[in-house]
């Protein structure tokens, strides 16, 4: 609820406010809301007294009553035991809201990779890139009817605007795609404990381009993620050179697009008409931009000759599972902005790396991984360090 809600709602109940509205009552001539059922008692019981003497007489004995009846209730606590009552419901509200939003973003966002593991490894689907391309513009399509119906506002893509993107752009496809090979050839969770290895990039980039440094702490969390993600390979027992070196080159793209996204984000505000870029019209920006380039690499890497041969687009299954897959995409960007609004940018953090343990869970569990003690232990060993990293990352920022 706001912050305007909240003080109407605890001021209406507050004994100041009563008397307050009482005085009006009193003194004004209009009738509003709460004020109307007092007016008219007050002045039916005048009409019954003649003469002015008892109409003061009355006056005062009506207004003592009323003022006797709310001292009594303070003294009571009655009025005090309202306030706190609302209060309280108040707050359950809020933490409701916020409990909803978390659980909202961690289905969403275990359900996107699970989901994407599914049609590229139980499909056996060999046209990554195509995936891609067709989440992307179900993205637009669903992002664009918002837009029109005024559910949401974007901004409008304008020419100096795609100027200033298509960098980012360009780092965003390949970003997506490698995700969708590595996914392909390994496991949900070493897919999961690699991703790590992104902070690891990124916080190196961060002290060499933006002259940041980082505490000791923060660079022993890094440390232990570049153990687990090597033990975790070492003891793989599925291990796959393709998808590790996949993996290894989407480490480099992401940290690439969060440090590339940080300088551009300044100057593509000031090309835009509102002067501001939210969640929504950077969706729209990267999912439509991605469009066409995504188009050029599916007949550079030939995949419309497998796509005319694959028997899996006559199949209505695979068609509702490909189109969940591009809601959920989408699902990620409005729970995460959902939750963030609710929250705070720290518990949005926590949560992001305390949601990679049933993710990997999962993973183990319904696509059957062949598995061994030493590699689980390092599965586990690289989570608790993702979150130990996030931990460390929150007291860093809240010292500085």
């Amino acid at each position: 609820m706001s912050p305007r809600g909240l003080s109407v709602g605890v001021s209406l109940d507050s004994p100041d406010s009563i008397l307050e509205r009482i005085h009006i009552g009193d003194t004004s001539n209009g009738i509003q809301g709460g004020e109307r059922s007092f007016m008219v008692y007050q002045s039916n019981l005048f009409d019954e007294v003649s003469s002015p003497v008892r109409r003061e007489v009355a006056n005062r004995s009506f207004s003592g009553k009323v003022l006797n009846r709310i001292d009594n209730d303070v003294e009571n606590g009655k009025l005090e035991i309202k306030e706190k009552s609302i209060c309280n419901n108040m707050l359950i509200t809020v933490h409701n809201k916020a409990l909803l939003s978390g659980i909202a973003y961690c289905i969403s966002s275990c359900s996107m990779i699970l989901v994407n593991k599914y049609v590229l490894s139980s499909y056996n689907f060999n046209a990554g890139i195509s995936l891609m391309l067709y989440q992307n513009f179900v993205a637009v399509v669903v992002v664009s009817i918002l837009s029109f119906f005024g559910v949401v506002s974007t901004e409008r893509l304008t020419l100096r605007l795609i100027k200033v993107w298509l960098p980012v752009n360009v780092i965003f496809v390949g970003m997506l795609i490698t995700s969708m090979l590595s996914l392909k050839y390994l496991n949900v969770a070493m897919v999961t404990v690699l991703k790590n290895v992104t902070n690891v990039i990124t916080a190196v980039g961060e002290m060499y381009i933006f002259n940041r440094h980082h505490v000791t702490r923060v660079w022993t969390a890094l440390l232990l993620m570049i153990v687990s993600a090597v033990s975790g390979g070492i003891t793989d027992l599925s291990f796959n050179a393709t998808g590790y070196t996949w993996q290894i080159i989407n480490c480099f793209l992401t940290a690439s697009y969060s440090l590339t996204l940080r300088r551009i984000m300044d100057t593509a505000k000031q090309v835009t008409k509102s002067g501001n870029l939210d969640e929504f019209s950077m969706v729209l920006l990267n999912n439509t931009l991605s469009l066409p380039l995504g188009i050029l690499l599916v007949l550079l890497f030939n995949e419309v000759d497998y796509l005319s041969r694959t028997p899996l687009l006559q199949l209505p299954a695979f068609w509702m599972v490909t189109t969940l897959s591009g809601f959920l995409g989408l699902a990620i960007s409005f729970t995460s902005m959902w939750f963030l609004h609710k929250t705070s940018a720290t518990t949005y953090s926590l949560v992001g790396s305390l949601n990679k343990i049933p993710l990997s869970v999962a993973g183990i569990l319904l696509f059957k991984v062949p598995t061994s003690l030493e590699n689980t232990a390092s599965i586990f060993f690289g989570l608790l360090a993702g979150v130990t990293f996030a931990r460390t990352k929150m007291q860093e920022k809240s010292q500085s």
